[in-house]
């Protein structure tokens, strides 16, 4: 009788035990991914901030691209209204493809393209894409770990009871890839 309660209380304790570790390594990778997407969020900001300088360099020597400058304006504005990760991407998207259309305009312009400050903005630029693609790997990574993680059997039985959710990957689609 007594062996039989002392097996209970083991089982019953590394029962509790699991479902601990499991949880708090669940809470550890959920806050890891917003974590990422902090850093994501930062540099996307960055990049927002860039923009209306770009647009006030090349608005100076082509004024009569209107439209283009006006495509990204409103694709910043989009992007920055995003809420989802989904929403986010598609506007990345949009104004990938909009400052695609600006730069093609400023090769039209060689007194624009020797402009130091405009120079110095489009390098800038692509820098800090080059750190939002670092940050979207980093972000998609961990997402990759999460969603194992709260897909394996039997961390999903306790993940599902607990609320967790697969996490949307950052990807954008092929054009500003």
């Amino acid at each position: 009788m007594v062996n039989a309660m002392l097996v209970l209380a083991i089982v019953a304790g590394l029962a509790i035990a699991y479902l601990i570790v499991t949880y708090n390594t669940l809470i550890r990778l959920r806050q890891r991914v917003h974590n990422a997407w902090s850093q994501m969020d930062v540099q996307l900001k960055r990049r927002y901030d860039l923009i209306p300088n770009m647009i006030n360099a090349v608005k100076g020597y082509a004024q009569h691209e209107k439209e283009t400058l006006d495509k990204v304006t409103k694709a910043r504005t989009i992007a920055m209204g995003a809420g989802s990760v989904a929403e986010q991407a598609r506007a990345e998207t949009l104004l990938t493809g909009a400052l695609k259309t600006l730069f093609a305009v400023a090769e039209a312009y060689p007194e624009l393209k020797a402009n130091a400050n405009f120079i110095q903005l489009q390098a800038e630029l692509s820098d800090t894409e080059n750190k939002i693609a670092f940050a979207r790997q980093f972000y998609n990574d961990t997402v990759q770990i999460f969603n194992t993680k709260i897909e394996l059997f039997p961390t999903n039985l306790l993940a599902c009871m607990l609320g967790f959710e697969i996490v949307d990957y950052f990807t954008l689609q092929d054009e500003a890839q």
